[in-house]
């Protein structure tokens, strides 16, 4: 049986906290941090391509490495990728790692080579991140994840969906505590020759970061972007040029050469011109996109259902310079996409100066790059080498980056509708603009939306306050429950999950067991077991004495008190200290402080010192001699007919005992009346006539002789005597009960008898 009750909770940790470390307001070194609950998660962990070195790192000594339990990658370019070696093992990080599988399977092609070209040559040590053995060490930490699955890792629960912008690139919705955040990455809306459209997560989203590379741009249609593409190159060629189009050594460029594949089969006039694509990492990694056709649209699987549409007919493979014929008209694809260095920037080095070659760029270009530059057309441009050389190859642009353009990006926020949306992986003013367009769309469709464009290691801050729900289950639930009902149990909290159970359910619903926890601490103590018993009685009431082991006659065997049937004291003869332990709980162990706080201040009490202050008899008692009881030797009882059969043996001149059987029936009844006949004293007056207090007697002392006195004293044991008489605070070991004179009537009143 279930039921559910609210429990409002107010928490710092209630702030959730997104801060770039890369990718805000700028494009490249994709990284972005999500810290809520004390779970910490990083999105993307990429280098930035305008840069080398550290400076090309996201902003790590924003946080601690060892604070992020997760690391989710979305795709393997290198702005999203490339730094995850050198988080891995060049920092303190010590959480998990996730991709999907192409992803992982690209991702180590990819990342040996970058340390390959990035590695070589006149590179300096600070430059160099890491090397072949880090990346192969990452590597085997990286774990997977299939598109919708999910996985919880501490209360960190994530689920990866297709993303449309390279093969096995993935959004991600990650929930902390009920709060679901939308990472979409790189990400497009458009199915293309071999990639399916992203999709929609369908779940509800409560912050949504999305990508703003194009920001306010709306792409031509598919078709038609693709007819301008392929004029552009054939006008290259057919007019005998070399036409160059620097790419990604994977993503983008598969789909650039299915179109060119399939032009060249329409177009006989082109065969005899070559198709070259300049990779030495291009055929290995094909063999990824064959093994996962399976993760590619209807329209390629149905072409594998015949034959490979990743075999080329047109197409060659370059795997060095030295090895290129450089004769007549040819198509070049080269990496790297953006100029930087490589094979594409040799190339162009050697054909920007002929008029009849082309340049065509097919993806976004980051500011800081030669191609960035390039599409402002510069006269001349700088060589690798320094050197300056007039540049009058053409120059075109046409965009073949998966990402999402304006219509897109918009029509997919309205469908996940998320009340705060957080543009990453877009320049400062593409991305304001961005965010002009989308707050003039969402008051005129009346969505609540908050935007927020942060820099690079700016925080956006939000505050998640709300009603947590708790079920109780089991014993606790109850039909018919009202409002304000009290309901007892024990609240279990797991990963921000909230159950009531009672202690009888823990182990059927939690598997938990109660252990319960056995407290024992040792207090020095030095006086007497007659002086403790007095002062845990005057603070207790009620004790429960046992004697633990030998009972013989002067046996040293442990005296063990029992306080609200919860915490003992161990009292031994002969030693300096006692013990006290107890099962530990809210209330046991308050009583075991205080018990302990007596004991420490037992000597120095006021009432200690009375007791043991000089007596009316001359005799001078100290806490080091006061009478010890012998409790077996003591005749401890707890009945009538005994304390009279001790009172007969012991001091049978002093004391006459009536055993008038009309006693022992008064008690039977339980009347309460005088007892004055069951002891008196040599035909004197009988204690009860004498004593009028419930506490103390107050007895003349020449109704009593000294011996008497002391015999008293050390069988019940008897406090000390008063100025003014003889104050008898005797102790029934047997009951733990002080009482306050050998007076039947008392003894019976203190529930001593019966």
């Amino acid at each position: 049986m279930k039921h559910n009750i609210e429990i409002p909770v107010e928490n710092d940790q209630d702030l959730l906290k997104i801060k770039p470390l890369g990718a805000g307001q700028e494009v490249g070194r994709s990284c972005i941090v999500i810290e809520y609950k004390n779970k910490t998660v990083m999105l993307d962990c990429g280098l930035h391509p305008a840069y080398d070195g550290l400076a090309s790192l996201p902003f790590f000594d924003e946080i601690d490495p060892a604070s992020v339990d997760v690391l989710l990658v979305t795709h393997f370019h290198v702005d999203h990728a490339a730094a995850v070696p050198y988080f891995l093992e060049k920092t303190d990080f010590s959480g998990r790692t996730f991709m999907t599988h192409p992803t992982k399977a690209i991702f180590r092609w990819l990342l040996s080579d970058y340390v390959r070209v990035s590695n070589s040559g006149s590179v300096s040590d600070q430059d160099i991140l890491y090397n072949e053995q880090d990346m192969a060490n990452a590597y085997s930490k990286i774990e997977v994840i299939d598109y919708h699955q999910q996985i919880e890792i501490n209360g960190i629960k994530f689920s990866a969906y297709n993303a449309g912008h390279v093969l096995g690139a993935a959004m991600f919705v990650v929930e902390i505590a009920g709060i679901k955040i939308l990472y979409t990455g790189d990400y497009s809306r458009e199915e293309d020759r071999h990639l399916m459209a992203a999709e929609n997560p369908r779940e509800k989203i409560d912050i949504m970061i999305t990508e703003s590379t194009y920001g306010v741009q709306s792409f031509e249609p598919r078709i038609e972007k693709e007819a301008r593409f392929t004029k552009m190159v054939s006008d290259v060629v057919l007019r005998g040029g070399r036409c160059l189009m620097p790419v990604f050594a994977l993503g983008r460029t598969q789909e650039l050469l299915l179109i060119l594949e399939e032009f060249w089969n329409k177009h006989k006039e082109l065969e005899p011109i070559p198709i070259y694509f300049a990779s030495a990492l291009a055929k290995r990694c094909m063999l990824v996109y064959q093994t996962y056709i399976h993760m590619m649209n209807s329209n390629i699987q149905k072409l594998y259902a015949t034959s490979n549409p990743f075999i080329f007919k047109h197409i060659s493979y370059l795997t060095s310079v030295s090895h290129f014929d450089d004769v007549g008209p040819c198509v070049m694809l080269a990496s790297p996409g953006m100029l930087q260095s490589g094979v594409s920037r040799e190339f162009f080095d050697k054909w920007a100066p002929d008029r009849r070659n082309g340049l065509i760029l097919t993806g976004y270009s980051v500011e800081g790059t030669l191609a960035r530059a390039i599409l402002s057309e510069p006269a001349e441009v700088t060589t690798l080498q320094g050197l300056k050389i007039p540049r009058r190859m053409t120059i075109n642009y046409i965009s073949f980056s998966a990402h999402v353009d304006y219509t897109q990006n918009s029509e997919f926020i309205d469908l996940v509708s998320p009340s705060s949306l957080v543009l990453v992986h877009g320049e400062q003013g593409t991305m304001n603009r961005l965010k002009s367009a989308l707050s003039s769309r969402f008051i005129e469709k009346q969505m609540s939306v908050t935007i927020y464009t942060p820099r690079n290691t700016e925080s956006v801050r939000l505050y998640f306050r709300g009603e947590k729900i708790a079920r109780m289950i089991g014993k606790v639930a109850v039909e018919n429950i009202q409002q304000d009902s009290i309901v007892e149990g024990i609240l279990v909290e797991q990963n921000y999950s909230y159950n009531l159970y009672s202690s009888l359910d823990l182990n059927e619903f939690e598997g938990i067991k109660e252990v319960p926890i056995k407290q024992m601490i040792t207090v020095p103590y030095y006086s007497t077991l007659s002086l403790l018993l007095f002062h845990l009685q005057s603070m207790y009431g009620f004790l429960d004495t046992k004697i633990s082991g030998d009972k013989s006659p002067n046996s040293d065997s442990p005296v063990v008190i029992t306080i609200f049937d919860s915490v003992q004291i161990i009292y031994t003869k002969n030693t300096e200290s006692v013990d006290v332990q107890w099962v530990s709980s809210t209330l046991n162990d308050m009583v075991a402080d205080s018990v302990m706080a007596l004991l420490l201040n037992i000597d120095s009490s006021p009432a200690s010192v009375k007791i043991t202050s000089e007596s009316c008899s001359g005799h001078t008692h100290t806490h080091t001699h006061i009478h010890k009881p012998d409790i077996e030797n003591s005749g401890l009882v707890s009945g009538k007919e005994e304390t009279k059969e001790f009172l007969i043996n012991s001091i049978p001149e002093n004391f006459c005992v009536n055993k008038d059987a009309d006693t022992e029936m008064k008690e039977a009844v339980g009347a309460l009346g005088d007892y004055t006949s069951d002891i008196s004293f040599l035909g004197k007056e009988n204690f009860s006539s004498i004593t009028q207090t419930f506490n103390y007697s107050r007895i003349d002392p020449s109704f009593l002789k000294t011996e008497i006195f002391e015999l008293l004293s050390e069988q019940f044991p008897a406090v000390e005597f008063s100025k003014d008489g003889v104050s008898l605070d005797l102790i029934s070991e047997a009951n733990e009960l002080p009482f306050a004179s050998i007076n039947t009537q008392n003894l019976v009143k203190r529930g001593v008898w019966g």
